[in-house]
């Protein structure tokens, strides 16, 4: 359903469909369509001669006063509203609205109750984790309880639990793998097409696949230098700890089961326990591989540093004897190019967050411009959709520490607002 407003009553968190109706003099033309993030936009709009929008109600994150809704709008359904004028701007205009190509930035609201989900769903983990560390069986009940929990919030909000995989705590990598990696199962395998019920049981995986480390001497897991050939030969038998946790338990599948056992098994034969090669590991397995490497080469760990998540998906894609191709492909359009969460250099001399990603555009995301490299120093928070500017490219991912940022800090800081 959709609703026709003047421009006075456009409030943020609006889904603008199209203009209908401008000032007679007004020049401006306008390409997409999309959220109304702040009120500098509606000034903007205001200020382009812009009378009346016609609102999609459906797509609008607050209510659109009901003497305004019409059914009979269809006329102009199929025209656009854009994201700035076509005259050049300025490299540091702010584009106004997400374009129809992207996905839906998350608000400062919806990044909160993420957060505090994420909080939670962490700490409960860290809790599990501890009982088993203690001498306590695993609690399935919990496992399934939190897996659950995840799984709902991939499905409300994926963008947003993508960026919090991003978060760094060098004391917490385990339960902070754990989670991680069901996140970016939940959200691969969702974009695989998998029926919901399969997707429970991958996300289930991924978070049993490493709970034998949990009977890993502690100084073998977190020795800083190279592991000894004895050493790495207990941090292996890990794979074998988490099978013998899991198989008598309730609602552990065979799919479980087989992701479990060969997550650390490569096409190429090189892999452990059992060296098995490519036509004797399924799907399943082969996707719990990349998932588990990418979440591992991502996150902070007390004997390395994490990399990039683009350094990653390049480690990956180099590998093909050991990942299966077209999964890796299919995973790296899954989270983009540029995944949300990283930090981008820009043609303009400014850095920025990438807060969506463009299924049309792959290299030209959303991102929330807030760093001047020239000048080095913080810059009002403006979101760009790049898709919309010819002026402003992608030329670099930055890591965070070259610019001593905080990754951590920034992500909720630039989030929250």
């Amino acid at each position: 359903m959709h609703a026709t407003i003047p421009i006075s009553e456009l409030v943020p968190g609006m889904f603008v469909d199209s203009v209908h109706k401008l000032k007679s003099d007004a020049e401006i033309k306008l390409k997409s369509r999309g959220m109304v993030r702040n009120s500098a936009i509606i000034s903007k709009l205001e200020a382009d001669g812009v009378l009346e929008l016609n609102i999609d109600v459906a797509q609008s994150q607050v209510p659109v006063p009901e003497r305004f809704i019409s059914a009979h709008v269809a006329n102009v359904e199929g025209k656009h509203i854009g994201l700035q004028d076509e005259a050049a701007q300025g490299a540091d205009e702010e584009v106004l609205l997400t374009s129809h190509g992207n996905q839906a930035l998350p608000t400062a609201e919806v990044f909160s109750a993420a957060l505090n989900q994420f909080e939670v769903q962490n700490k409960k983990l860290q809790l599990l984790y501890g009982n088993i560390l203690g001498g306590e069986a695993l609690q399935m009940h919990l496992v399934n309880d939190i897996c659950q929990e995840i799984i709902a919030s991939v499905t409300q909000h994926s963008n947003v639990m993508a960026i919090l995989t991003r978060l760094k705590d060098k004391r917490s990598f385990s339960w902070r793998h754990m989670i991680n990696s069901t996140i970016l199962m939940t959200i691969f395998a969702k974009y695989l097409g998998l029926k919901p019920h399969v997707v429970e049981q991958m996300a289930m995986a991924a978070m049993l696949h490493d709970i034998g480390k949990s009977k890993v001497p502690q100084s073998i897991q977190e020795k800083k230098s190279p592991l000894t050939e004895n050493e790495t030969r207990h941090m292996q038998k890990h794979v074998a700890y988490s099978v013998a946790m899991i198989k008598e338990e309730r609602g552990v599948t065979p799919l479980i089961i087989d992701m479990v056992v060969n997550h650390h098994e490569r096409l190429d034969g090189s892999g452990f326990p059992r060296g098995l090669d490519g036509e004797r590991l399924s799907k399943a397995a082969r996707v719990m591989a990349i998932v588990d490497t990418y979440a591992t080469l991502t996150t902070q760990q007390p004997g390395s540093n994490a990399i990039e998540p683009v350094h990653a998906l390049r480690f990956l894609l180099s590998n093909k004897n050991q990942f299966d191709a077209v999964l890796v492909q299919k995973f790296i359009k899954c989270i983009g190019i540029h995944p949300v969460g990283t930090i981008v250099k820009l043609t303009n001399d400014r850095l920025g967050l990438v807060m969506a990603g463009n299924d049309a555009l792959p290299t030209s995301p959303v991102v929330r411009v807030f760093y001047n490299v020239k000048h080095m120093h913080q810059v009002t928070l403006k979101d760009l959709d790049l898709s919309a500017r010819d002026d402003v490219k992608i030329v670099a991912n930055v890591k965070p520490l070259d610019y001593q940022i905080n990754l951590s800090r920034l992500l909720q800081e630039s989030l929250l607002v």
